[in-house]
Parts: C-alpha cells; structure tokens; sequence
C-alpha cells in the first residue's frame, strides 16, 4: 500500500513477504501463513498455528527460519554480528525503516510498551532488533536517534542494501531498493513481519504482523523473553 510521508518527497508500499497459504487442521484451528508471491521462500511457506478468536495474534511457525548471517553496522557505528551477538538470547527481528509514517513506529512502540511492562531481568534477556530497509537514508546517527524514542535498548542496524535484502529474504520478508518515481516521491517495499527467535536453538518459531495489537505482545512477550512458545 501507498503513505504519503509527511514534509518528506515519500511514499512506502508494503508487501507481506511469505507466500499465503491456508488449510483447516484439526479441532477446527486455522493453519496460514501470508505474503507476496515474489518471495525467495515462496515455495515453503510455513504453515502456522492461529488463535480463532477475534484478535488478531502471532502465528507458531511448523518449519522455523534459521537467524540470518547477518554481518552490519548498529548506531554506534560499530560492526554489528547478528547471529554472534543474539546468540542464546529471545530475539526479535522487523525489517522497517525511520521515514515510515504509520506501520514501522506503530509496530515499535507496541513491541516497546510491552517490553517495558517485563522484569527488569526479562528486559535485559530480550534483544529487539530493527533493521533498516532503506539505509541510504538511515544512517547510524538518524537510525539510532529515531529508535531511541522508542526504547533506547533497542538495536539499530544499517549498512549495504543487497546484505540487508538477501538477510529479509531469508527469513521470507519482501524487500525491495526504495525508488524514486517521477514526481520525486520515495517508494520503499518491505515486509511487515517481526520473526521472534527462541534461544534453544536460535530460530524463529513465531510471526507477528502489523496487525497484532499491543495487547497480545503484553501476552506474549513474557514467556518469549524465558525461552517458550506463547
């Protein structure tokens, strides 16, 4: 979909990015996952337990995704290993990027008012990790700036494009090179998903969307941050 970026030259499509799939399993639950067909994983999308109430909750991956090698740069400029340094530690990852007007702040800030709600040990076990989509434009300066007003725990990382697509790719996030069009407008296309990974043995094993409520990461993210499914 389209946002006009406010004071900026900017729009942002989104595209989910795992293939969508749908089947009924037992006892009535709903198995899916969502996405766009462009997707590198789009021929194995994995099937999902769902919650059947109305609220909108993060889905239990059957074949979860390995954490990618990601080598980048965090807001202190520093290299930043994503696999070295998360490892054996509850980790979630969303690609989004600072000049997004509504769905990567939104998606932040719910992730960060249910984390404020955790011990303080539980707080200091969980990694959250935001990975620039557009990082011509977010540099470790403006990432860390940004995300800072959110939680000043959470990880920032930038660096080459191309690093950044193959690592979203991987996890079957669509990401796209923002582009601009004739009017000068800035489109960027990137998944919405944030992939939580469990520290047994360092896989993603639960999607969110966009759509999840804060509520349901207050639920959620107390038992992510020991180690167990939701």
């Amino acid at each position: 979909m389209h946002h006009p970026q406010p004071r900026l030259p900017g729009r942002a499509r989104r595209a989910l990015g795992l293939a969508a799939a749908t089947a009924l399993l037992a006892g009535g639950a709903v198995a899916c996952g969502s996405g766009d067909s462009g997707s590198d994983r789009a021929d194995q999308a994995p099937f999902a337990m769902e919650s059947t109430d109305s609220v909108k909750r993060g889905v239990t991956l059957t074949k979860p995704f390995d954490k990618p090698d990601l080598v980048l740069t965090d807001t202190k400029g520093e290299t930043y290993d994503l696999i070295e340094e998360t490892k054996g530690r509850p980790t979630l990852i969303y690609f989004g990027y600072t000049h997004c007007p509504d769905v990567c702040p939104l998606t932040m800030s719910n992730i960060a008012v249910a984390k404020s709600k955790l011990p303080e040990e539980a707080q200091d076990k969980l990694r959250v990790v935001f990975i620039t989509s557009d990082p011509e434009r977010d540099t470790p300066e403006s990432l860390g700036k940004w995300l800072r007003a959110q939680d000043p725990d959470f990880i920032g990382l930038t660096g080459d494009f191309d690093t950044i697509q193959a690592g979203a790719r991987s996890l079957g996030v669509s990401l796209e090179p923002p582009v601009v069009e004739e009017n000068g407008d800035i489109v960027s296309t990137h998944g919405d998903q944030v992939l939580a990974f469990l520290p047994k043995d360092d896989k993603a094993h639960v999607l969110y969307t966009s759509d999840v409520p804060v509520e349901v990461y207050e639920e959620d993210l107390p038992k992510l941050a020991e180690g167990r499914l939701p």
